[in-house]
């Protein structure tokens, strides 16, 4: 029932599109999102990926104007990533796209759905953020 239900919800999110970003560079604009001004080495921690895949994928969105990289005053060979002004605009309009395909389908819901759904996505929410912040929790003392 979960790969269904993560598959449709891709079908309906497809609607909205997320072009001109793939994928992955999406991901980089929701981590630059919550961890603004990190650095190339952190964020490809994030991604689980090397810095210079990292470096290429920041690149395509530099010249996409989402991304905006800028050199640590204190250690000149720094370089900090942030979200661009277009950046945060762009995912802000991904988002309204999305929550107005989402809302199409839940208008075909019945009202007694909806409100199971609300409370087991509620359920879910709280689930995945005690997941997230043990995991952080777990990390924070390994590096410690």
């Amino acid at each position: 029932m979960t790969t269904t239900a993560v598959e449709l919800l891709e079908v309906v999110w497809g609607r909205a599109s997320i072009a001109p970003t793939s994928a992955s560079q999406l991901r980089v604009l929701y981590i630059l999102e919550h961890h603004d001004g990190i650095n190339l080495r952190t964020l490809a921690e994030f991604l689980a990926s090397t810095p210079p895949a990292t470096s290429r994928l920041c690149d395509r969105l530099v010249a996409a104007g989402l991304v905006e990289r800028v050199v640590c005053e204190e250690n000149r060979r720094e370089v900090r990533l942030h979200l661009s002004g277009r950046g945060r605009a762009f995912l802000v309009d991904l988002r309204a796209r999305r929550e107005r395909e989402l809302q199409t389908v839940l208008a075909d819901m019945p009202a007694a759905k909806r409100v199971a759904l609300l409370e087991g996505l509620e359920a879910f929410c709280a689930a995945a953020a005690a997941q997230t912040h043990d995991d952080e929790a777990g990390s924070d003392s390994r590096t410690a």
